[in-house]
């Protein structure tokens, strides 16, 4: 019987040892690897610069933005005086008739098409300047 008492004690004391030290039945580890998933990081929005800052025909707009008076009235993604690229570049597709009309506009000055505001003429500017400028305002897709 002594026997028998001894290894019941130590059944009963190793079976609390297990309980205690995180062994089956302990709440804690279940409720640990029941925990909800990590919520995805939302999708960081770039801006229009940074989505196309190595596109060479970006790198040639910017380069003949800052040369001519355009920045006085257009932003790339915000209206001031003129309309935003982003909005002309939703407005027209990319085509060579589109590059060609918006050149022209652009060199002869145009109004009424983006309100009252006229956009004035740029005699100065070479066909081909213009219609890269025309190009680099077009890539400007949201």
């Amino acid at each position: 019987m002594k026997l028998n008492l001894k290894l019941s004690l130590a059944l009963i004391a190793g079976s609390m040892m297990a309980v205690s030290c995180g062994g089956s039945g302990n709440s804690s580890e279940s409720a640990s690897s029941s925990s909800a998933p990590a919520a995805p990081e939302p999708v960081k929005e770039i801006s229009l610069e940074e989505k196309y800052k190595d596109d060479p025909i970006f790198i040639r707009g910017v380069e003949l933005m800052k040369q001519n008076d355009c920045p006085s009235c257009h932003m790339i993604e915000r209206k001031i005086v003129g309309p935003s690229y982003a909005d002309v570049a939703a407005k027209y597709e990319t085509t060579e008739e589109n590059v060609e009309m918006l050149a022209g506009r652009v060199i002869a000055g145009n109004v009424g098409v983006w309100g009252e505001i006229p956009m004035p003429a740029h005699p100065a500017l070479s066909e081909d300047d213009a219609k890269d400028l025309v190009r680099y305002v077009l890539l400007l897709k949201k």
